[in-house]
């Protein structure tokens, strides 16, 4: 089916595909140079289906078939889309399922719209990587390119390189969640996988010490890597995201 199209206040065009059904609804938030037409996302959304539970995937503006283009976007544009999206397509409890970038989209929304969440998942969660993954680890010859030419490029084990702006790092810096209190009061499941190249356990380790949360699992998959799409991890992503809207 051919996506819908939301116009956003700032200007941007937003592709989704909605599902109805019942409440929390399950919001699939993808990862970086991602889109909804993923394996997980399409999961999901079979999975809301058959349980009769409302959905929404949307694409990041920059990406699928949303307006922009990828290099003009930073983590703050993509969490004004998933802002116009979560108020502008869902009403009531919503269940955040934040996907690599997706998860640092997942908590930039929770302390945005708190009262909203019911619970959250991640799969793979990447908070702060502009800073903590690209910045900590260009060398000094690239950054000088990012300041000379705007942009770095960076070769990708999924697709074809990732061009990484000068203004992607710098916006980045206004979205670090790991620098301060971040309350989340509600249950939240990460899953992450151990052979992961793109998100270390490392990230998920500390995102456990650093938020304050009551109800907060870890679930570590021997060998999956940052894919997280074979069956056993589908099986547990629905696992997850059930538990929760189980929980009302």
């Amino acid at each position: 089916m051919a996506p819908q199209f939301l116009e956003t206040a700032t200007g941007r065009r937003i592709a989704y595909h909605r599902t109805e059904g019942t409440g929390p609804t399950v919001v699939f938030l993808g990862g970086l140079k991602s889109d909804m037409e993923g394996t997980k996302a399409l999961f999901l959304e079979d999975w809301a289906r058959a349980r009769g539970q409302g959905f929404l995937r949307f694409d990041y503006s920059g990406h699928g078939s949303s307006s922009g283009r990828f290099e003009e976007g930073a983590i703050g544009d993509w969490h004004e889309d998933t802002l116009a999206a979560v108020d502008g397509l869902t009403q009531g409890r919503i269940l955040p399922v934040g996907s690599s970038m997706g998860g640092w989209q997942a908590l930039l929304l929770a302390k945005a719209r708190p009262e909203r969440i019911c619970g959250m998942v991640t799969i793979a969660a990447a908070p702060d990587f502009t800073e903590d993954g690209y910045w900590a680890s260009f060398t000094d010859a690239q950054k000088a390119e990012l300041e000379t030419q705007g942009y770095v490029e960076l070769p990708s084990d999924y697709m074809e390189p990732y061009r990484i702006s000068k203004r992607m790092i710098e916006d980045g810096r206004l979205r670090l969640v790991l620098r301060s209190p971040l309350p989340l009061p509600f249950p939240l499941r990460c899953l992450q996988g151990t052979d992961d190249s793109a998100v270390s356990t490392a990230t998920a380790l500390r995102l456990l010490d650093h938020a304050t949360c009551a109800d907060m699992r870890l679930t570590l998959v021997k060998d999956a890597d940052h894919r997280f799409s074979d069956p056993d991890c589908l099986a547990l992503i629905g696992a997850a995201v059930a538990e929760i809207c189980d929980k009302g």
